[in-house]
């Protein structure tokens, strides 16, 4: 026992301590004088201030109690009279406390038992504190550890300093460790718990493929080649972007390696996982198609207010493209980080033939004319009534087999198509109990509040209140998968420039902001966009400059 041994064993004792816990000497220390204080509080009474000291070269032990100085004494323990203290120290006054030397304790075995407890709680706490400050800034790097047990599934690893665990779904599919294999793992997480710091660990998350291939890759490891995304579904098949930022570099190359040696190290480690390495590009269409390789890819249409790409590929690699249960596109998705719809040449086909004949029918419904002419204004690309009311005549008349009598004759009717619409759908808006002030907001059509009706925003202060994604919509991106939330207006083609504009209108229009706060606002955001033009350029500028030299 510490508290029983001589000054020199109490040192020696201290210094096995820190060593063994990896913690500091003091530390060990200071946890003794509060074990000696708490066993010294049992001997001369709980409500007694009693202060321990060691002395760290010698090992001499210093009891002393604090007394406070009042002006009437009622507790000898623990006071002392202002009278009394100035006998003592002539400077003393109320308020203060007074140290008074105890005699050195004999202490007993309960005594004891109870100090021993205090010193062994102390250093478990410091070496919590040891491990958990150790080891909090290491998040997202790989280490090297000994399988210590495993549990349920789960693994604890030695770490040397520290202990992990590699939880049942952080382990590769179908592997299987035993007590005393070594083991690479990633640090995702490291919390301070009750139970002590819990460090976990993963050789599933995409990023420790990536900090693979860092240590397999020299160019990675120097930034000379860049990884950009990572997508995985461990144990089966994945793959990762890499840039260079030299031109003379091949990155995907670079990562493959000698006959595939650089590559092929990170297979093994991960349980022979398959790995696509794709070369990363800026434009989303080209970077997309890349991401799909094997599969060769036809035609792409971005939708980017959605980050949505449909992909049209040749019926004969539509399997191919979507990969085995949909691993290929549902990899291609989550390292793109866009929604992916693939259909084939023919189906793509289809959908074209599809439209085309819902705008016919449109138009021949609308304008109340035959098959011959709305396959006609369909075909040369028409969408929608509107379109047909307010072009200009002689595109219509420039139309085979019309002339400008036939032309003036179909806008007309477009025309009166369109204002029975506006009547009808102004009913609606009275009927949905949509203010007759919002039509005062620019920006916004009688279809637009009929919509906004619907979804419940029906004054001004309604209005004022949206932002811009209860009007256009939003999307979330969980799990690698983008999902799409519409908004009350997500049917019209209003960007989310315009939703904002739109708010910003209904809250001027309803007193929430001034004229002058408006465009306070707008000035500074546009001086916000002129600093990052001229960022931009100056940075070009100094690429060019630095290129010219070289």
């Amino acid at each position: 026992m510490a508290i029983s041994a001589n000054r020199l064993e109490l040192l020696q004792i201290a210094d096995a301590v820190a060593r063994e816990k990896s913690i500091d000497r003091t530390i060990v220390i200071a946890a003794m004088e509060d074990a000696i204080q708490k066993a010294a509080r049992s001997r001369y009474g709980t409500e007694t201030e009693v202060r321990a000291e060691i002395n760290s070269k010698t090992g001499d032990i210093r009891l002393q109690r604090l007394l406070q100085v009042v002006e009437t004494v009622e507790n000898i323990s623990t006071e002392i009279s202002l009278v009394d203290a100035r006998a003592r120290n002539p400077e003393a006054t109320l308020g203060d406390f007074i140290a008074e030397p105890l005699p050195p304790l004999d202490f007993g075995r309960i005594a004891a038992q109870s100090a021993k407890q205090v010193i062994v709680q102390k250093v478990r706490e410091a070496e919590r504190d040891r491990q958990y400050e150790e080891f909090k800034d290491r998040v997202g790097e790989v280490v090297n550890g000994v399988v210590k047990r495993a549990e349920y599934g789960n693994v604890i690893i030695d770490l040397g300093r520290g202990e992990g665990i590699v939880r049942r779904d952080e382990l590769i599919p179908r592997e299987i460790f035993r007590t005393g294999d070594r083991i690479r793992a990633y640090i995702y997480d490291v919390r301070r718990e009750q139970r002590g710091p819990q460090i976990f660990l993963s050789r599933t998350h995409p990023q420790f493929m990536a900090k693979l291939f860092s240590q397999e890759v020299p160019e990675i490891y120097d930034g000379v080649i860049e990884i950009k995304s990572v997508a995985r579904d461990p144990g089966s098949r994945a793959k990762i972007a890499v840039i260079s930022k030299d031109s003379s570099i091949d990155p995907v190359g670079a990562c493959v390696g000698m006959r595939g040696s650089r590559v092929q190290a990170v297979v093994g480690e991960l349980q022979g996982e398959k790995i696509d390495i794709i070369p990363w590009n800026e434009d989303p269409a080209t970077f997309i198609v890349n991401a799909l390789q094997p599969a060769e890819v036809a035609k792409v249409v971005l939708d980017e207010d959605a980050e949505r790409i449909e992909v049209v590929v040749p019926d004969e690699q539509l399997s191919l493209a979507i990969g085995r249960r949909g691993q290929n596109v549902r990899l291609a998705s989550q390292l793109t980080g866009w929604a992916i719809d693939i259909m084939t040449e023919n189906e793509e086909s289809e959908r074209r033939q599809k439209e085309f004949q819902e705008r016919s029918e449109l138009f021949m419904n609308a304008l109340n004319v035959d098959e011959m002419v709305g396959q006609l204004l369909a075909t040369e690309g028409f969408a929608s009534v509107e379109e047909v009311a307010y072009v200009e005549l002689d595109e219509i008349s420039e139309i085979e087999g019309f002339d400008d009598e036939t032309a003036e004759e179909i806008q007309a009717r477009a025309r009166d198509y369109l204002e029975e619409l506006e009547a009808k759908l102004d009913q609606e808006r009275l009927d949905l109990g949509v203010a007759d002030e919002l039509k005062t907001i620019d920006g916004l059509t009688t279809a637009m509040l009929v919509s906004l009706g619907k979804d419940g925003i029906k004054t001004i202060e309604d209005l004022a209140g949206c932002a811009a994604d209860d009007l256009v919509g939003w999307t979330e991106r969980k799990d690698g998968e983008v999902k799409k939330y519409d908004g009350a207006l997500s049917g019209s083609d209003m960007s989310r420039a315009e939703a904002e504009n739109i708010v910003m209108a209904a809250r001027l229009a309803a007193g929430w902001i001034t004229e002058e706060e408006l465009a306070a606002q707008m000035a500074d955001e546009a001086d916000a966009e002129v600093e990052e033009e001229a960022d931009e350029t100056g940075l070009v500028e100094e690429t060019a400059e630095s290129v010219f030299k070289a």
